[in-house]
């Protein structure tokens, strides 16, 4: 279950969940986004693995994710049991007492954010409130006691918001322009703030928008669906895709097919896929 925060959480916060059962496959690979993560677990620890190359490491608390560049695996117990948050790329920032930056492609556990007493207060408040309702409200009134003012999130939010609306095409140079800074202080901002510069930013908006397009069901022209989303070629798309998911376009196809074979209608269709 899953429900929209009251102000002014929801100008951060997507939707807070909760999450309780079997996950689909015991490892899941979780292309970037234009969003943030924060998972307070309340069951068998998780791992999570961030790059290819690296190795998997173990989260009992849960963890907080700021706006990723490149994919996640996520490697599942048998059954799994958490309360969490999807956040707006620029929500973390007045929740937490460090910049994003130090964050990017890092996942922390909540211990690292909040510290080991108040994190396991948390896990205890949580795991003793009366159903997934109750859990909710206690998650939302811990955010909402954490919130502090955090210099430059108007406007990153507002250029953010701009970068959204148009799909990840707005002219990035044009930002700084009509915010009435210099871009070199509106990229330190959203590197301060979210992670990463409005350039890659955008460039995520617009990769999500194009995958999230995709009918896994239906005939693929992978050259018109490039031409559409405003890649130069097919060959840019391409390397697009590989960057983002480690995926060629089509083997991305064969993965999501066999997901919707396996499990059609569920709700991790769409962004989760098995991991090889």
């Amino acid at each position: 279950m899953s429900r929209v925060p009251r102000p002014p959480l929801n100008g951060l916060i997507d939707d807070l969940y909760y999450l309780d059962g079997t996950a689909p496959y015991a490892r899941l690979m979780l292309p970037p986004m234009p969003g943030a993560l924060l998972i307070v677990n309340l069951g068998e620890p998780f791992r999570i693995r961030a790059g290819t190359e690296a190795e998997s490491a173990e989260y009992a608390d849960g963890c907080v994710i700021s706006m990723p560049t490149r994919a996640f695996e996520f490697g599942y117990p048998p059954r799994t049991r958490s309360v969490g948050a999807h956040l707006k790329p620029w929500g973390l920032a007045p929740l937490l007492p460090m910049p994003a930056s130090e964050l990017c492609d890092r996942p922390v556990t909540i211990e690292q954010v909040w510290g080991r007493l108040a994190t396991a207060e948390l896990r205890d408040r949580l795991a003793t409130a009366g159903g997934p309702h109750e859990m909710l409200t206690v998650l939302e009134q811990e955010l909402m006691r954490r919130l502090h003012e955090t210099a430059g999130l108007g406007l990153v939010r507002h250029t953010s918001g701009v970068i959204a609306a148009t799909g990840g095409a707005a002219a990035i140079g044009d930002l700084g322009v009509a915010a009435g800074v210099s871009s070199t202080h509106l990229a330190q901002r959203f590197k301060q703030l979210i992670g990463v510069t409005p350039k890659r930013l955008a460039r995520t908006y617009r990769f999500t928008a194009t995958v999230l397009s995709i009918d896994p069901a239906a005939p693929i022209d992978w050259s018109e669906l490039a031409g559409g989303a405003g890649y130069f070629d097919q060959a840019h798309f391409g390397h697009e895709f590989r960057t983002f998911t480690g995926y060629t376009p089509t083997r991305y196809l064969e993965i999501r097919r066999r997901f919707l074979r396996e499990h059609p209608g569920h709700v991790l269709d769409g962004w989760s896929l098995p991991a090889d």
